[in-house]
């Protein structure tokens, strides 16, 4: 979040592809939920967060693919860098929304972040 708007990407190249995602990935082995979120954002955005709070998490089937992940949101605050499409084979594009705007464009968003949001895991205080 930086403020009260969150860092978006469209996605590309696997499943949710064209929709809007957030920054995020599998944890690595040993690494915590927030290590993980810190990393996958300064590998996809050239940004560096620092992790703030643990929002929630989303049951997200993806029959598409024959998976069935579990996904936790972990809200990070932005301390520094210029954001930019680090992965373009992963992404075509970064955005700014707040969490109305993202509301107003749930049909575009990947599963995930639209259950996150239903959830109301952003109705976080703006700072």
């Amino acid at each position: 979040m930086d403020h009260g708007r969150l860092l978006v990407l469209r996605r590309t190249g696997a499943h949710g592809a064209g929709t809007w995602g957030v920054p995020g990935g599998h944890q690595e082995f040993g690494e915590t939920p927030e290590e993980a979120a810190v990393r996958e954002v300064a590998e996809e955005t050239g940004l560096v967060v620092c992790a703030s709070a643990r929002l929630g998490f989303t049951d997200d089937p993806m029959p598409e693919i024959g998976r069935h992940y579990v996904t936790l949101f972990v809200a990070c605050t932005r301390l520094g860098g210029r954001p930019r499409v680090m992965e373009p084979d992963k992404a075509t594009e970064l955005a700014w929304f707040s969490p109305e705007e993202l509301y107003e464009r749930r049909h575009e968003l990947f599963a995930p972040l639209g259950r996150c949001l239903k959830a109301g895991f952003l109705d976080l205080p703006r700072g």
